[in-house]
């Protein structure tokens, strides 16, 4: 692979709701930059970015998937993500490590339910971004009205750089605002063919008055172009109008828009152009910052390929001949046989080999530098979040962001004799997938798996089957119901015992309390050192903790919940590790049910869209299953209903939505956050 300078590398991901054409569009990028030699098609199982059997036989996108292409000197290396909730992680991961996005947005259902938390997702790693309104084919497009809706469901400005031209079955191309010439895509070539025309003469009009819109919307965000506009207004140099967009761009000002159908090949290679021109090379983005282990200072990267190795793993993927581990550089040169240092381990590894990835296939490197994203082979002891640097020079970058399990079911294997084996498995996937998660029920002794929805645990029941060629049995999935406090209660608990012929005692005093801000536990130790020997303080502060994460009176896990030691008393000889262990255990339960434990449940964000004629049924029904509607888009059929519901209120939804709507309505739902369940219902929960 020839190695190109920095500015001609773009690393982007195309990230949207499910359904609104990401893995289409990407399709239709590789044939374009001759990287694939035909077009795939999710819905008849040929996508070549879906490459998993389980992503060919459900029509949908499961885990991310890399390629690299090339498009005008420009290396794209680009990152197909999921658009179901339940694979959001994949998104999450993706976003930590691209520098720009292709977010695609459907031209008949604008703005959906997942396209806010994709959208939230590149906000948080301040990723840059362009929007594709896709799927203008269809009937009941409306370009405008999407555009509106980036813009107030986003909170965003939306400049949109592009008109559809034709509508519905007779969309033939776009009309390009900054050059002021329409763009028609020949059929017969697939698309593949442009042919640059002057604007259509019914188009003139609208296309002034949208071209004098973005030049207005530029100026009103970019300083430099501002005073170019007022001195030539509409004849601002094409040259000017360009810059203009990708600083605007590039400083998350704005969000230029796009237009066309990837399903009809219109409109595919404007949006290359544009992640060309207005995306971030690797050295334009912020130098990646972590921290050196041995100082505990900050210090970041830039991405010189000249510079120290920095390099963060964002995916492993379980494979017979060794695990693949896909990395991005931030700085330096991975290279094939050279050791590289994990500063959360301590240890050094091997890299055996090095792929550049196109979905399943694979070109072997040698090296890799700053700014382009791998695949390494030969890393035993490393997982998703760690850093690769040398030993000598290390830092430690920002791990992921995982969401949380709010579903769970239990699994055993069919034999007693394959329960390693099923052990080994579970940790295989844990490592691989972050929002993935099993444990072993102290109490019954049952495996439990957790994850993000029913999908998921799905998904990776069958992994378990088919990958590892194990036969299992599954529970019915369960809500991941938690525990936290209604109030503050203290308490003080004494353990004063013989055990074993021997004296022990130890007294301790504390104080429980809700804290939404925490995730779990934390412990403050507020204790004097004289009245509780200081060689005594660290397990205390353990035993609280491992005293709240036993649960509290319904055993359920535990969440936001702050412990705060005040003190106790201690007897020389007899006051032991034990003692003071089991006299907080004592005290963490008295005053936990002094507090009045509160049970939580997971609530969903959900979305629906129905069409008119079905909407009283269907939101008589949600009202039956505590739904908490938030907002009603009517204007437009089908209309689209918002809200909030609990998670055990719709297990197995979608099927009664089709069995109400004929088939013909749609439901999305995402984790929002964990709210007190009514009393009555916690109380079946008990019982």
């Amino acid at each position: 692979m020839a190695r190109l300078k920095a500015d001609r590398i773009r690393n982007i991901g195309v990230i949207a709701h499910i359904d609104a054409g990401k893995t289409t569009l990407t399709e239709r990028i590789l044939f374009y930059t001759d990287r694939a030699h035909r077009m795939g098609e999710v819905h008849d199982g040929t996508a070549k970015m879906d490459y998993l059997e389980e992503e060919r036989e459900r029509g949908i996108t499961i885990t991310s998937a890399a390629t690299s292409c090339t498009w005008k000197k420009h290396r794209i290396n680009l990152i197909d993500t999921p658009g179901h909730v339940d694979f959001t992680v994949e998104v999450e991961r993706s976003l930590r490590v691209l520098d720009g996005a292709v977010v695609v947005v459907c031209g008949v259902a604008g703005v959906q339910a997942q396209s806010e938390t994709v959208w939230r997702q590149a906000n948080r790693y301040s990723v840059p971004r362009i929007v594709f309104v896709n799927k203008l084919d269809r009937v009941g497009a409306d370009f405008d009205g999407v555009v509106s809706d980036v813009s107030r469901r986003l909170d965003v400005k939306a400049i949109p750089v592009q008109i559809p031209w034709g509508a519905e079955k007779d969309l033939v191309g776009v009309v390009d605002l900054v050059e002021m010439r329409a763009l028609r895509f020949i059929e017969g070539s697939l698309g593949k063919d442009v042919v640059e025309e002057p604007v259509p003469s019914e188009l003139v009009d609208e296309a002034k008055l949208a071209r004098q819109a973005m030049l207005e919307d530029l100026a009103d965000c970019i300083d430099s172009f501002a005073e170019i506009y007022l001195e030539h207004e509409m004849d601002c140099s094409t040259q000017a109008v360009r810059a203009a967009l990708r600083e605007g761009t590039l400083n998350l000002k704005f969000v230029p828009v796009l237009c066309g159908s990837a399903f009809r090949n219109v409109g595919v290679q404007p949006v290359l152009d544009a992640v060309c021109e207005f995306l971030p090379a690797p050295d334009e983005v912020p130098p990646a910052r972590g921290m050196n282990p041995r100082t505990e200072k900050e210090e970041e990267r830039s991405s010189d390929p000249e510079g120290p190795l920095c390099a963060l793993i964002f995916k492993t993927i379980y494979a017979s001949q060794g695990d693949l581990v896909f990395t991005r550089v931030y700085s330096g040169r991975l290279k094939v046989s050279e050791q590289v240092f994990n500063p959360r381990t301590g240890k050094s590894e091997r890299v055996n080999r090095m792929f550049l990835m196109h979905a399943d296939e694979r070109e072997a490197l040698d090296t890799a530098a700053a700014g382009d994203i791998v695949a390494v082979v030969g890393l035993k002891n490393s997982k998703t979040g760690d850093t690769l640097c040398p030993k000598g020079d290390p830092l430690l970058l920002e791990g992921l962001h995982a969401p949380e399990p709010v579903i769970s079911m239990s699994i055993e294997p069919h034999s007693l004799k394959d329960k390693d084996e099923l052990v080994r498995v579970l940790e295989l996937l844990a490592r691989d997938d972050p929002s993935f998660v099993w444990r072993v029920d102290e109490d019954t002794g049952q495996m439990l798996i957790s994850g993000v929805g029913e999908l998921h645990l799905e998904i990776l029941r069958h992994r378990i089957e088919r990958d590892f060629g194990m036969a299992i049995r599954v529970g019915e999935p369960r809500v991941a119901y938690r525990q936290t406090l209604g109030g503050s209660a203290e308490a003080e608990a004494v353990f004063d015992r013989m055990v074993n012929n021997r004296a022990l005692y130890a007294c301790i005093r504390l104080r429980v309390e809700s804290d939404e801000s925490a995730e779990s536990v934390v412990v403050v130790n507020e204790m004097d050192g004289e009245d509780v020997p200081r060689l005594f303080h660290a397990i205390i502060e353990a035993a609280a903790a491992d005293a709240a994460s036993g649960g509290l009176a319904m055993g359920f896990p535990v969440s936001g919940i702050k412990i705060t030691l005040l003190g106790g008393a201690a007897r020389d000889q007899s006051s032991t590790d034990v003692a003071f262990s089991h006299a907080t255990h004592l005290a963490f339960r008295e005053a936990a049910e002094k507090a009045e434990p509160v049970l939580l449940e997971p609530v969903m964000e959900f979305e629906v869209s129905c069409p008119m004629e079905f909407l009283n049924g269907v939101n008589a029904d949600l009202n039956g299953r505590r739904a908490r509607v938030s907002g009603m888009s009517t204007n437009s059929d089908p209309a689209t209903i918002r809200g909030r519901v609990p998670l055990s209120e719709i297990f197995g939804y979608s099927t009664v939505l089709r069995s109400l709507s004929q088939g013909r309505a749609t439901f999305s739902v995402e984790p929002r956050a964990y709210e007190p369940i009514p009393a009555g219902r916690a109380g079946q929960l008990v019982t």
